[in-house]
């Protein structure tokens, strides 16, 4: 089946973008190269489109309670225009996906992964229960990511809403460039920035309004290429890399979303064995030492014996250096713990190190 185009990919494809099959979506990967593309968001401002992902929104009396089952974080504390990142668990804990949930007046809105957009809704689905009303979006939806230091003064051109008001993990229902958005102060890339939410029909409009507004920052389109490389710079989990139902959110570094003590929900007694026996194996951050960068599948060796192997992997084009993601023995996860990683047959040294990776200077 043909890669499913967003209603930007005419001008993605105007704008020459190297253009990929991305979880069945027709997405840009790179307009120029991935390193420019990624230092524009560390230091002035880019725009993505990430109209790949996926939108569902629950209704009804019992919308809280069901989400509050399905997810592993507390939607019931919630407050009005609030964002939550959580994930979804199988009964055995194995993340189902990582998202986001939004608690408006009427609804609550959840933000999925795009490879993921089929199967979460068909779980979903499957774990219906109580007076809740389900409605999957994501075909009339368009999301525009503006990520930068400059994201703030870029959108205030545009609209009436004080976005100094809008907190981290926060949304508004306002207007930009005239256009109905949905505003909030969210992103992949560890910046500040915002991630503005419209109707198919209204974000070439946005597209076009931001880039004229941006002129002063030297704004760019910006793919999906450097998206990844900016959330690995902040050991953000990618869902079929450093997440998937073979793993739990605990030892993915996840367990601040995680909310044992909330009460029930899906995948909750076997976290809470995991809690009580231990981790056996932990999400590390680690970076190369000298030159050299790893890949996904790379095996991760400690004296000379495979214990994992790179879940994600990269140069850092902020720090010049290659840095990566892999599960290793708890026993193993130390900082400073030393590593090698095996690249096709050359082993590279490696350290545990804290993370994030990088720590934008503002």
């Amino acid at each position: 089946m043909a890669a499913r185009p967003t209603a930007l990919t005419p001008i993605h494809e105007k704008l020459g973008a190297k253009m990929v099959d991305f979880g069945g979506f027709y997405m840009p990967l790179q307009y120029t190269s991935i390193r420019a593309e990624h230092r524009r968001v560390r230091t002035t401002v880019g725009v993505f489109d990430v109209s790949h992902m996926g939108e569902f929104v629950f209704r009804g009396p019992d919308a809280e309670a069901f989400l509050d089952w399905v997810t592993v974080n507390n939607v019931r504390k919630l407050q009005m225009h609030q964002v939550q990142y959580s994930c979804a668990c199988y009964p055995d804990a194995g993340i189902v996906d990582d998202l986001l949930v939004y608690r408006l007046p009427d609804h609550f809105l959840m933000v999925v992964n795009a490879a993921n957009l089929e199967k979460d809704w068909a779980w979903f689905v499957e774990q219906k229960r109580g007076n809740c009303e389900f409605e999957n979006t994501s075909d009339r939806t368009s999301l525009l990511a503006v990520q930068g230091r400059n994201a703030e003064a870029l959108v205030q051109k545009l609209t009436k809403t004080n976005l100094s008001t809008i907190q981290y993990y926060w949304c508004v229902e306002g207007e930009v460039a005239t256009v109905k958005t949905l505003i909030s102060r969210t992103g992949y890339t560890g910046e500040d920035g915002f991630e503005l939410m419209v109707k198919n029909e209204d974000a070439q409009k946005l597209w076009g309004a931001l880039f004229d507004a941006g002129k002063e920052f030297d704004i760019e389109p910006v793919g999906l290429g450097a998206r990844d490389s900016l959330r690995l710079e902040m050991k953000y989990c990618l869902y079929g890399n450093d997440i998937d139902k073979t793993t739990n959110p605990l030892e993915a570094g996840l367990g601040w979303i995680t909310k044992l003590q909330k009460g029930d929900f899906l995948g909750r007694e076997p976290l809470l064995r995991v809690k009580e026996e231990g981790l056996k194996r932990k999400l590390i951050g680690f970076e190369i030492e000298g030159t050299g960068f790893p890949r996904p599948h790379y095996p991760i060796l400690s004296n000379g014996k495979q214990v994992g192997q790179v879940t994600s992997g990269t140069v850092s084009p902020m720090l010049e250096r290659g840095i990566g993601m892999g599960y290793v023995p708890a026993e193993l996860a130390e900082i400073g713990t030393p590593l090698e990683i095996d690249a096709r047959g050359h082993l590279l040294p490696a350290r545990i190190v804290e993370t994030p990776f990088y720590q934008r200077p503002y």
